[in-house]
């Protein structure tokens, strides 16, 4: 090789590994610039983002230690992971802060807990929080992370699932005993039940308590219940599709409210864990005291959304028919859950299509490729229905839907509503056509829940959508010993309304 080629390839050479150590040093100053909180700020444009990280846990603790935002929102460093998340997170965010207007930002739904898992990598949580078990934690503390040392492969139990506010102040979140149940303490207290002589809508007055229920008249008759095979977006555990006859009932114009159950809590709390066969033998007797209430559930359960006129969540069955027991013995009627026939019944209103509004399930439904470009006129649906397209993902007040024709309002959306019955798919199959006031099976191990909620594409809210309870996974996160019989964990949208029988010598004809 002649000497000038030798030189020419050793500038080559040299100029190559000038730029790539210059590419290397540019590439690490980015970097390590991108990874800063500044550098996440500039993207992050919620207003509250910066302030409520600077006020929470990992920035302003008595350690005095500040905890940097990639170490919560990507997976621990010098991992493959750690630079596919950071690629895929930079270049999502930098899209959304170019093509995204800030003011239809929904930033309130980032604070929830399915939004945060998909932005916190438990592996990290590990990574710094080596001890599970420090000094100071409470006894809680304790039984809650041995549970989810035991359990977390099984469960693939998430930290964020119990430390909501671990990185961002949530005002109102806590996640520990509620000691005080945001009661009412205006206007007068009843004392008498409300007298029903005739069959027609009522105001119920529960006795020492300040606490009303408005009441719907609902006429007997004969419908039909569930869906005809080929309907879309029916499924199997609607068919087949046969008569039923109902009998009247008077049904709550909307689910039990806050307000309504925290009444019943204040009245019948119990710290102690008194088992359901004897509390249900207990309320056999005709004394309201011997009613044990719910235990105080796990920070509130109303999940910082507002408590009052809003439906109750996350009580268990058993938690509701124990409310229906208490509000019996209170008045002297006869409450309870509605059966999945007077449910269904109640929701159609007379109506023998999907919904009892004007409109098919293709019409409202978010799937489709072309939904996604044109949208969804969502007009008529809007005016009945609390649900995916409108809730901005949490419940709402009644007076933000219209009743259906019997007067009854949220049947579709919002909350999901427990029914009397146990579940099973093939219960259609074993009741006779032409049935009056039928019954789910006698036994089994979850129970029919009707009605959808606030989360739910409008598909999901047809009149004969049925659901079923999940108590194993509704209560994966529960670490008590054992799990709790009054309150769920792990689902936020369970609720449910009562039905009161027609009082003998009521002419309901």
């Amino acid at each position: 090789m002649s000497e000038n080629k030798k030189k020419g390839t050793f500038s080559i050479v040299f100029a190559s590994l000038l730029v790539g150590g210059a590419l290397v040093l540019v590439g690490d100053y980015c970097y390590e610039k991108s990874s800063t909180n500044e550098s996440c700020m500039m993207c992050h444009i919620h207003p509250e983002a910066e302030t409520a990280w600077k006020h929470g846990k990992h920035c302003n603790n008595e350690s005095g230690t500040m905890t940097e935002c990639v170490a919560c929102h990507l997976p621990p460093e010098n991992t493959f992971s750690h630079f596919t998340a950071k690629a895929s997170a930079g270049i999502k965010d930098i899209w959304s802060f170019l093509t995204k207007d800030k003011a239809e930002i929904d930033f309130e739904s980032k604070k929830d807990l399915e939004y945060a898992q998909k932005i916190v990598y438990n592996e990290s949580c590990k990574k710094c929080h080596v001890n599970l078990l420090p000094k100071g934690i409470t006894d809680e503390g304790v039984s809650a992370h041995l549970y989810y040392q035991e359990n977390e492969e099984k469960l693939n139990l998430q930290c964020i699932s119990c430390h909501l506010d671990a990185g961002h102040v949530i005002p109102g979140y806590e996640h520990k005993k509620m000691i005080k149940a945001p009661i009412d303490t205006t206007g007068a207290v009843f004392q008498e039940a409300t007298q029903v002589t005739e069959f027609k809508n009522f105001i119920e007055n529960v006795p020492t308590t300040r606490t009303t229920i408005s009441m719907i008249a609902i006429p007997g008759g004969t419908f039909k219940m569930g869906s005809a095979e080929g309907d879309k977006y029916s499924r199997p555990d609607e068919y087949p599709q046969h008569t039923v006859t109902v009998s009247p009932f008077f049904m709550a114009e909307v689910e039990v409210t806050w307000a309504q159950y925290w009444s019943f809590y204040m009245q019948t709390m119990s710290e102690g864990r008194t088992p359901p066969e004897k509390i249900y033998a207990n309320n056999t007797r005709p004394d309201v005291d011997v009613v044990s209430g719910p235990t105080p559930p796990f920070g509130n359960p109303d999940q910082g959304w507002g408590f009052g006129e809003r439906p109750a969540l996350t009580m268990t069955h058993y938690g509701a028919e124990t409310f229906c027991q208490w509000l019996s013995l209170k008045t002297g009627k006869k409450y309870r859950l509605p059966t999945e026939a007077e449910w269904e019944y109640a929701a159609r209103a007379g109506s023998e299509t999907a919904y009892f509004f004007e409109g098919k399930p293709s019409k409202y439904t978010n799937e489709g490729f072309l939904k996604q470009i044109m949208g969804i006129d969502t007009t008529t649906i809007n005016r009945y229905v609390i649900y995916c397209n409108n809730s901005k993902n949490r419940t709402q007040e009644p007076e933000r839907v219209i009743p259906n024709p019997f007067g009854l309002r949220n049947m579709l959306g919002n909350a999901l509503e427990w029914c009397a019955d146990y579940y099973a798919e093939d219960a259609y199959s074993q009741v006779q056509d032409g049935a009056v006031d039928p019954k789910g099976p006698t036994a089994g191990t979850e129970y029919v829940v009707r009605g959808g909620c606030y989360n739910d594409d409008a598909k999901d809210l047809r009149c004969a959508a049925r659901g079923s309870s999940n108590y194993e996974r509704w209560l994966r996160t529960d670490p008590q010993k054992p799990k709790s019989i009054w309150w769920f964990s792990d689902i936020k949208s369970i609720g449910f309304r009562v039905v009161c029988e027609v009082p003998e010598g009521v002419n309901a004809k």
